[in-house]
């Protein structure tokens, strides 16, 4: 019969975790539950009145077309950066998974980006394609491409979007190759030895093998979409021209501090909220049903 351990209790646990339990509570948690109460609200600007309305916050929301815009913008804006973060990624990882002589040289240069603050990459972006002194709309001339993202909101739907795929391509970049690295050399070399080439062996063994690594990649790229890139919009264009590139995230920062609507603005929040907690509980069901498998 094995013997039972009895350890003796103690407070050094509880308070080694007590920062961090703190720090959730006040940044975290208690926003989230006063955000879920004045969605419920309308609010004087001034804050020398407030009326409950109990869903009419939302109710106007389902109804208000601006808002179903920017929904719409919102899921092509994430679904494209997460496509091009994760598939340049993937790129760089299989050229650096075969890198032999410098290879933490070329790793460590990948990743910097990622160490680059939101708003200065978004500036970074501005001052390569201002339309008066940056490089890129210069040499885009000679191709008959007239750039200037401040008249066109395509232009600056497309700029936006290289920003934030540029800035998280060094995150996809470290779990890619972290997986590649993970699947054993001998399962690789087999399939040279069968007379796969490196094209067929990447989509028909790494790939394939890579894939919850993929699934975790887009929930967490398209987190960062809907929240992370308010830095790099507000840098790059503020959400313009006109409302071409006002994403959620940045809608609820425009109706709350500039138009005052801190009831819709707090409805809109806790609606991005569902959404993050929604795809967050789809990748744990994914991973559990993996390790299941």
């Amino acid at each position: 019969m094995l013997k039972r351990v009895h350890f003796p209790t103690s407070a050094l646990p509880y308070l080694l975790v007590a920062p961090q339990i703190a720090i959730t509570l006040v940044f975290f948690l208690w926003p989230a539950s006063q955000a879920m109460y004045q969605s419920f609200l309308i609010e004087d600007a001034f804050g020398l009145g407030t009326e409950f309305v109990w869903f009419e916050n939302f109710e106007v929301l389902a109804t208000d077309p601006h808002y179903l815009a920017s929904f719409q913008r919102t899921a092509v804006f994430s679904l494209l950066v997460a496509a091009l973060s994760m598939g340049f990624a993937l790129i760089l990882a299989g050229f650096a998974q075969r890198v032999v002589r410098g290879a933490m040289f070329y790793r460590t240069m990948l990743i910097w980006p990622y160490a680059v603050a939101p708003v200065l990459a978004g500036a970074l972006w501005v001052f390569m394609f201002n339309p008066t002194l940056g490089i890129f709309p210069y040499f885009l001339e000679f191709a008959g491409i007239t750039w200037n993202h401040y008249l066109n909101g395509t232009q600056a739907m497309a700029l936006v979007i290289l920003a934030a795929a540029w800035k998280q391509v060094a995150y996809n970049f470290l779990f890619y190759l972290a997986a590649m690295q993970s699947i054993p050399n001998s399962v690789i070399e087999a399939a040279a030895i069968d007379g796969a080439g490196p094209a067929r062996r990447f989509w028909t063994i790494i790939f394939p093998l890579i894939s919850p690594t993929t699934f975790f990649l887009l929930v967490i790229n398209m987190v960062y979409a809907f929240f992370e890139t308010f830095g790099i919009i507000h840098a790059v264009t503020q959400g313009g021209p006109g409302t071409s590139t006002t994403i959620l995230v940045y809608k609820v920062f425009n109706d709350g501090f500039v138009g005052l609507d801190l009831g819709g603005s707090a409805a809109q929040s806790v609606v991005l909220m569902v959404l993050v907690i929604a795809m967050t509980v789809v990748q744990f069901r994914f991973v559990e049903r993996k390790v299941a498998y």
